[in-house]
Formats: structure tokens, C-alpha cells, sequence
């Protein structure tokens, strides 16, 4: 996938100047963005705050933790059932 060239905080500021009553086709041109990209951003970051991109991030991280950890279990607990089996 291709990664952006604007980071969360920088997106965020754009949306804010948007939302401040700059017209958005002259923002797009202003930032080198086509309008689907501001709607895009918009509908994914409209209406948050640095600090909130921070929590989603860190919330997000935590989720991909979790979801390796059950990953590994899950296939701890299959060997462990293939092993019973084999015993019987």
C-alpha cells in the first residue's frame, strides 16, 4: 500500500482549515490533494484532535498486540488438541 506523504497531524490541520471556511477545491490545490482525497481524510479523521490521533494510534497498536496473542494461543491450543488426539 502506498503510504501518504502528510502525516495524521498534518491531515488533521488541513481538515481544520476546511472546516474554518477556506473553500475546499482551493485547499486541495493549495496542499497537491484531489478532492476524494479530502473526503477520505474527512470521513477518517473529521472532527479529531492531535491528542485524539495519539489514543487511536496507541488503541489501535494495543488491538494488534491482542489479536497476535490469540493468534499464538489459538494455535497453542490446536497443537495441544492434535497431541490428545494422537495420544488416544
Amino acid at each position: 500500500m502506498k503510504k501518504t506523504r502528510f502525516t495524521e497531524t498534518q491531515i488533521v490541520a488541513v481538515l481544520k482549515e476546511a472546516d474554518s471556511g477556506v473553500p475546499v477545491r482551493d485547499l486541495c490545490r493549495k496542499h497537491g490533494i484531489s478532492d476524494q482525497t479530502h473526503c477520505n481524510w474527512k470521513s477518517k479523521y473529521g472532527g479529531m484532535e492531535a491528542s485524539d490521533l495519539k489514543k487511536m494510534k496507541d488503541i489501535e497498536r494495543e488491538l494488534s498486540q491482542m489479536k497476535r496473542m490469540y493468534a499464538d494461543l489459538a494455535l497453542e491450543n490446536r497443537a495441544l488438541k492434535d497431541l490428545i488426539e494422537k495420544k488416544l
